[in-house]
């Protein structure tokens, strides 16, 4: 049966963490995703569940820490100048194997920059964010039903593979609302934890969380086995959704909410006879490279709201057997249909 209903995005991941067994909310309040830790500080003492507000990001994101070390379906939520704050935190989660869920509603920088929507922590995302050698699965939705949709699934993809997850939104997304069909949202998946700290259970020895390694050889042992974790979700976790890429000349690649911008500007490329295609990358960690190297045009445009961070990923997975362009606004603005199809207007009479 049919569960649509009209919410925000900040309220539908929260509904969606809710509904996948989340009972453990720690936050701290910034815009333009406080409405993530207003709904959850109404719902979860309703439902037994755990909501606190930190005295900081810092404490937060170390709260998360003793959740998930404990077995239990955690969660925090912030926005980018919040998830600096986070970063230690979240590389020592990412250090103990440990699962949780972190959001990150963008905001413009760097530093306090503005309240308005950008996907310039694309970096900060992929490339971990945090010291060390270690990922995070990252999920971009372009929707309030993927906000909803993805929430549920890095749930479960974190507790299965043991990585912690982000959902990557912007200020647009938080804040718009859309119809959600809460009947489309995966039903939570819950892993076996025989490694929580949760008391002895019948078990013979105490489990220990640590990230800890005095000595050189133990820890470059155990980064190298959770490498060969990664390489597995790289090559089994990658999603993207593709549109009139078959006979594309120019294909343009753009994630989140640019994506549904550049599906406008795309349209009417092609009423205008210009053979435009598009790759939304939705996990941008992994990369979707695969799909990049079974189409042959003869130009990508990354299309973002920053001055050009995943033009980077889009050159590596192309393999340089094209030409790369870059168009996009920063500063919290985002792009016009008519300014990306300008470019690729420019660009057709460069390449065709």
């Amino acid at each position: 049966m049919s569960e649509a209903v009209l919410m925000k995005g900040n309220e539908a991941i929260g509904e969606a963490a809710i509904r996948s067994g989340c009972r453990h909310f720690f936050g701290y309040p910034i815009t333009p995703q406080t409405e993530l830790s207003a709904y959850m500080a109404k719902k979860m003492p309703k439902i037994g569940g755990t909501f606190l507000q930190a005295e900081s990001e810092i404490a937060a994101i170390n709260m998360v820490y003793g959740a998930a070390a404990a077995g239990v379906r955690a969660m925090t939520s912030s926005s980018s100048p919040g998830i600096s704050l986070k970063s230690e935190g979240i590389s020592y989660i990412a250090a103990a194997d440990l699962p949780c869920v972190i959001v990150n509603i963008m905001r413009a920088g760097p530093g306090l920059g503005g309240i308005q929507p950008a996907q310039s922590d694309y970096f900060q995302a992929t490339r971990g964010g945090g010291h060390g050698d270690y990922h995070l699965l990252v999920l971009a939705p372009n929707s309030v039903q993927e906000m909803a949709c993805l929430t549920a699934e890095a749930f479960n993809l974190s507790e299965e593979y043991r990585i912690p997850a982000m959902i990557l939104g912007d200020g647009t997304l938080g804040q718009m609302m859309e119809p959600v069909d809460f009947s489309l949202v995966p039903e939570p998946v819950f892993a076996e934890k025989p490694w929580a700290a949760n008391a002895m259970r019948g078990r013979g020895a105490q489990n220990v969380v640590k990230t800890l390694y005095l000595s050189p050889e133990e820890l470059e042992a155990t980064i190298i086995e959770r490498e060969k974790k990664y390489d597995i979700v790289r090559d089994s976790l990658q999603r993207y959704e593709a549109k009139f890429i078959d006979d594309a000349d120019i294909i343009l690649c753009s994630y989140g909410i640019t994506s549904r911008i550049v599906e406008t500007a795309v349209r009417e490329l092609r009423n205008e006879g210009i053979k435009a295609g598009i790759i939304r990358p939705i996990s941008l960690w992994p990369f979707p490279e695969k799909i990049f190297k079974r189409v042959r045009p003869k130009a990508y445009l990354s299309v973002e709201m920053s001055t050009g961070q995943m033009i980077e990923d889009v050159k590596l997975a192309c393999e340089c057997k094209a030409p790369v362009y870059f168009t996009g606004r920063t500063g919290g603005i985002i792009p016009e249909p008519s300014e990306i199809i300008d470019k690729v207007r420019e660009i057709h009479r460069e390449v065709c």
